[in-house]
């Protein structure tokens, strides 16, 4: 969903397995050509085996790598548990807030057809007056949306019951918060934007805001006169032949969809899809390792745009919804997720024509630390040279 993940972005402000199964169960993989598959899914296998021996709560696993243009799937566990049911290359998960990164996508898609440019006023394109979108004359601007420095909360509605931490009750957010989004209209949204007080210049402070993205879908939506869920369509999904990405999954996505789970083994509420641009949308690992390909060839002048940094601190910076490590010459882009029940990452290291996707239907933070761990395991063994993930 939106929910928080994992982020270096404080730094600017400065200033799968099912319970049940058996231990020696094996990883079922697929791939689109022969070559150099052993060796790639002897690393890929044994990160998993070791993830999994860690991490004993995992329900189910999904993970792609694309490397030097070959394409490698591999699965893990159960969709559901208490059945044996495997996920697969189509199995649908909730991706969460690699959602942001389609978003900014189609942000930059904007400023290339010159529908926006990235620096405009956010009110220019609001109707009604919005002078509480400024600070000290500096308003907020379209890039500030999708780089998390907008100064807009964390969600709208801005209340106590959807912070995670509400009264220390991590646990039962998931319900608060979909209780919170199933009656909560755009309107109510807007009326809710109304009443933002900024603390600080946009643009300087880092604030993890789903409700950025949120506004930025809207925004897009004017400019272009369709749904943001078309928009997606057309803009992304078509062209790269993604037929088993969505947010609103007819009767037969629908079927492909995993149960999401916590720790405990408790099924997560079914959030609403209210939050659309900031992390509504579900895809398959096949999918997502065509937008990968797409990412690491940069080929596309929307790619290229959102991958220009936007802030910077040593060697880390923050694209548009996506994050950046440069080393030596190399990149790592990457943006991870999280939602009650699942958890997403996606990394792309474009000069070694490398990239990565892992799925997973159960999602705590024991779990997703140590899915980050088995992520540089298989980025690292499959090439030396890869810039590791923060852990």
């Amino acid at each position: 969903m939106a929910l928080r993940s994992p982020l270096i972005l404080a730094a600017l402000s400065i200033r799968l397995l099912t319970p049940d199964a058996p231990a020696h169960a094996q990883v079922v993989h697929s791939h689109n050509v022969v070559a150099n598959a052993s060796t790639t899914d002897s690393v890929v296998d044994q990160a998993i085996l070791r993830f999994v021996a860690a991490t004993p709560q995992v329900v189910g696993l999904s993970v792609g790598v694309f490397k030097n243009g070959a394409i490698y799937t591999y699965n893990y566990g159960t969709v559901e548990r208490g059945k044996h049911q495997p996920p697969t290359e189509n199995t649908i998960y909730r991706i969460a807030s690699i959602t942001k990164t389609f978003t900014a996508t189609l942000l930059a898609q904007a400023a290339v057809d010159r529908r926006v440019k990235l620096d405009d006023d956010v009110r220019k394109y609001l109707d009604g007056d919005y002078p509480n979108l400024e600070f000290q004359g500096h308003p907020i601007r379209l890039y500030d949306l999708v780089d998390h420095r907008s100064g807009l909360p964390f969600f709208l509605p801005d209340k106590p019951e959807t912070a995670p931490d509400y009264h220390h009750d991590v646990a039962g957010w998931p319900t608060r918060i979909a209780d919170a989004l199933r009656s909560y209209s755009r309107q109510d949204f807007y009326a809710d934007l109304h009443h933002v007080q900024l603390d600080g210049i946009p643009g300087e402070q880092v604030h993890y805001s789903n409700a950025a993205a949120q506004l930025m879908g809207y925004i897009l939506e004017r400019v272009y006169h369709r749904s943001y869920e078309t928009l997606l369509k057309e803009k992304i999904f078509a062209p790269l032949d993604m037929e088993s990405t969505a947010i609103t999954l007819d009767y037969q996505l629908r079927g492909q969809l995993a149960k999401g789970y916590d720790s405990a083994g408790h099924l997560m509420p079914d959030v609403p899809d209210q939050l659309q641009a900031a992390g509504a949308v579900k895809s398959t690992v096949s999918d997502l390792l065509k937008y990968v390909q797409w990412q690491v060839e940069e080929n596309d002048g929307a790619v290229k745009l959102s991958h220009i940094p936007r802030a910077t601190i040593g060697d880390y910076s923050a694209d548009l919804n996506w994050q950046m490590w440069s080393s030596d010459g190399n990149r790592l882009i990457w943006q991870s997720g999280n939602f009650p029940g699942f958890h997403s990452l996606c990394a792309t290291l474009p000069e070694l024509k490398l990239g990565l996707v892992i799925l997973a239907n159960e999602s705590d933070p024991a779990s997703n630390a140590a899915r980050q761990i088995m992520a540089n395991e298989i980025l690292s063994g499959l090439d030396p040279r890869a810039i590791p993930l923060p852990q």
